[in-house]
């Protein structure tokens, strides 16, 4: 079921799956790799093995077409919404600081994809 109102988003979302590296800030655990389903300029939605709670905060690394070096992100939780039991989640993320170059970088990513996009 698709929403239907009106976008409350301020960045525009563009569809594309991007490698993402991802843990909790606090946590000294391995990294889990997973890839997006839409980024932004504020954030992204992802898939993640695990749900997480709405706060918590990941580190982030991305790799996106526009740059040959990896992003390095810090993303704090809004939702983490069960898709297959037990196995998969959509994680919605909100980006808490992005210096220029990479917002230039990711704004190029979501531009590129959103004039490109199939529709």
């Amino acid at each position: 079921m698709s929403y239907s109102g009106p976008e409350k988003r301020k960045n525009p979302r563009a569809d594309g799956r991007f490698i993402v590296s991802y843990r909790v800030m606090e946590s000294n655990g391995n990294n889990d790799i997973t890839q997006t389903k839409n980024l932004s300029l504020g954030g992204m939605l992802l898939t993640t093995n695990c749900p997480f709670s709405p706060g918590t905060n990941l580190a982030l690394e991305i790799r996106l077409p526009f740059d040959p070096n990896s992003i390095m992100l810090i993303g704090k939780v809004l939702e983490s919404k069960e898709i297959t039991r037990d196995v998969i989640y959509d994680t919605r993320l909100v980006f808490l600081a992005v210096d220029e170059r990479h917002r230039k970088v990711i704004g190029e990513t979501v531009g590129y994809y959103l004039k490109n996009k199939k529709g």
